[in-house]
């Protein structure tokens, strides 16, 4: 059985209060149990107030006490939360007919007066005992922080995050919720006197079971498990001219940072969003420019060396076996074993040509929601790059499929067809010998190939994850995906295709 991990923090004021349960948002998700402890007026619903602002992104959010009410819900961007007060609670039996017994799936739950109702409280949950401390002022506390069972890696990562902090100097900084993406960090804007800063959460922890000949997902394909590659590739794009946020303090073995923040201006505009052609040509040129380097393979990173991965031939193909995994069975159409065996047959000997192409920095994600724009630099340092600790080493077509093709938004195959002209004019100038034609094949099948791994990725992000709004890009990855079945070096990929893969179900 798990001990339990229990830290304390002096409250002075608000403030701190707010600070504190910012921090703890920034650890908790749904599922997640927080009770709260203490006397009347012991700060507890205001401590549950700041939990629920700090996730709304809303300071003025009205979040009355539950004390007459019981519940309270709260429909929040990253997931619902529910307040529950258990002060006028009799008996337990009555837990159920507030919904608390059994306790909702997929929410946060914050529970004031939890001793009312001990044999129903989880094994699994975070307490925060708060008491007075008048000696310290008129609206000081103490919050009393114990993690039990699962909930005890939280409390213990709590205390790390908020000694990291103190080092850094910024546990008196304001905390501003950002919003998180697909993976498992999580971000918030620090606020001081002397400017905004953001803070990453990384922590170490793989993407799925050991499933792929003993590796999770994340290993056997090189996504990066822990914060070591974030920080050695910022220094490494930084090296090379490349606009990544400079990193002030970073903690690799606890997986924390803080960085420089770009602000939010990005490379699109309008509802439904588009390209800003000039800021895609600008970011299109960085790409001509990083592919026209020799770039090194081995990083230096706090006086040791950090190895790019290798995008090889079976991480390519567990990447695309996402699509017969997951998208296939959610489109009721499973390939038998003999049918299996042609895909990864056909696609094995399909890669063949990309990995023997010269290799150099893919950055793996490399589109809109990714790119910030910074008016206020020059040339190809306008364009701010925000994710980049899965880069690899592979085909330099990669990351211009990421661009071009942007699983996010719908890029016109005009514009598509331009920039990709605007890649390879600029290549051809810096070496005469680049081959048009043969990267336009290059270019064709790492787009079927990443096409077909998305499909599977949001299927998965969906059925797996809970995250059914990703299932909104499958459309898109479809369109782009025919685009590029269209190439004559793919003719027998398409047919197989057509026969064995459904489109996405409209309106999806």
């Amino acid at each position: 059985m798990t001990a339990p991990a229990t830290f304390s923090v002096a409250l002075p004021n608000e403030t701190a209060t707010a600070q504190l349960m910012a921090d703890l948002a920034l650890l908790v998700g749904p599922g997640d149990v927080i009770t709260l402890t203490g006397d009347l007026g012991a700060g507890k619903t205001a401590a549950a107030r700041s939990l629920i602002r700090y996730l709304a992104g809303d300071e003025e959010l009205e979040v009355p006490s539950p004390t007459f009410t019981l519940v309270q819900g709260y429909e929040l961007p990253p997931f619902p939360v529910m307040h529950a007060d258990l002060y006028r609670i009799e008996d337990e039996s009555e837990l159920e007919e507030i919904g608390l017994s059994p306790l909702p799936d997929a929410t946060l739950v914050l529970i004031e007066w939890p001793e009312r109702a001990p044999s129903a409280m989880p094994g699994d949950r975070i307490d925060i005992a708060l008491t007075h401390r008048p000696a310290l002022g008129p609206n000081a506390r103490a919050a009393e922080i114990t993690g039990y069972g699962k909930s005890a890696a939280v409390v213990a990562r709590l205390q790390a995050l908020r000694d990291f902090l103190d080092r850094s100097g910024y546990i008196d900084a304001g905390r501003k919720r950002m919003a998180g993406d697909a993976s498992t960090r999580s971000y918030a804007r620090l606020l001081r006197d002397d400017g905004v800063v953001i803070l990453m959460n990384f922590p170490q922890r793989p993407d799925g079971a050991a499933l792929y000949n003993g590796k999770s997902y994340s290993a056997a394909v090189h996504l990066a498990e822990n914060v070591t590659p974030f920080v050695a590739i910022d220094e490494g794009l930084r090296a090379q001219g490349i606009s990544a946020p400079k990193i002030h303090h970073f903690d690799l073995d606890q997986g924390f940072l803080i960085s420089e923040d770009f602000g939010s201006e990005g490379v699109i505009e309008g509802d439904p969003p588009r390209p800003i052609v000039e800021r895609y040509e600008a970011a299109t040129d960085v790409l001509a420019l990083l592919h026209g380097k020799t770039l090194p393979e081995k990083l230096p990173l706090n006086g040791q060396a950090y190895d790019i991965p290798v995008f090889d031939i079976e991480a390519l193909l567990i990447e695309i076996g996402l699509m017969p995994e997951w998208y296939l069975p959610d489109r009721n159409a499973p390939l038998s074993d003999e049918k299996r065996a042609e895909f990864f047959a056909m696609w094995r000997e399909l890669l063949k040509k990309p990995l023997a192409a010269p290799k150099t920095w893919i950055i793996r994600d490399y589109h809109s929601p990714n790119l910030i724009w910074l008016a206020d630099r020059t040339g190809i340092e306008r364009v701010g790059v925000i994710d980049f600790q899965d880069t690899v080493l592979g085909p330099k077509s990669y990351d211009v499929v990421s661009l071009l093709q942007d699983a996010r938004i719908d890029v016109p195959e005009n514009i598509e067809l331009t920039l990709l002209s605007r890649y390879i004019k600029a290549r051809r100038a810096d070496d005469a010998s680049f081959d048009p034609a043969g990267f336009a094949e290059l270019y064709a099948i790492m787009s079927a190939q990443r096409n077909t791994r998305l499909l599977g990725t949001f299927a998965r992000l969906n059925r797996r994850d809970g995250k059914p709004h990703y299932l909104r890009h499958q459309p898109r990855i479809w369109t782009y995906l025919q685009r590029s079945l269209s190439h004559p070096a793919l003719t027998h990929l398409r047919d197989w295709y057509f026969a064995n893969v459904p489109p996405p179900r409209s309106g999806t």
